[in-house]
């Protein structure tokens, strides 16, 4: 190589990834429900079957539909979580800021969605938040009506427990 020639050691290129979402049925439902500002589930018809939420209208783990529909509080629980310190576009929080899996009261698997209104060294697994929901006039067909989650003044719920209670606080 002649000393004219520079050696290229970086690129820099921007990848813009866009997606078109289709709901099915269950999903549909569940959308529907946000719009009005309610969390729901779906589980088979079976006694102590689970919830899943967000649904996506079969069970996972069997394959069976999921028809039966449950609505869920709007609270839940830290199952796990991560602090991010990378802005994401077009999100109003600034880094660094938290993301969790939450586990809504009713259900027994977690969905994603951020956590603020707390100081992110004090979240916590089976720490108790609640959803902050956008107002009324803003709701639309997507999670995003909810803000956020935020800490509330509840008792943590054990590790072993999260994702096994009921709404009622019973064990499936």
């Amino acid at each position: 190589m002649s000393e004219e020639q520079e050696v290229v050691t970086v690129v820099k290129s921007p990848i813009y990834l866009k997606y078109n979402f289709t709901a099915g049925a269950a999903p549909a439902r569940f959308l529907a429900q946000l719009k009005k500002g309610k969390l729901t589930g779906q589980r088979r018809a079976e006694p102590g079957a689970p919830v899943y939420s967000p649904p996506r209208g079969s069970c996972p783990a069997s394959g069976r539909p999921t028809e039966q529909e449950v609505e869920l509080s709007d609270k839940a629980t830290v199952q796990s979580f991560t602090i991010v310190y990378i802005p994401i576009p077009g999100n109003a929080i600034e880094p660094p800021f938290v993301v969790a899996n939450l586990v809504a009261d009713g259900a027994n698997i977690s969905f994603i969605h951020l956590m603020s209104e707390c100081d992110n060294a004090d979240v916590h697994i089976g720490q108790r938040v609640q959803a902050i929901w956008k107002p009324e006039e803003e709701w639309d067909y997507s999670m995003d009506n909810i803000r956020y989650f935020k800490p509330i003044d509840e008792p943590d719920v054990p590790v072993e427990k999260i994702g096994k209670l009921s709404v009622t606080g019973q064990e499936d």
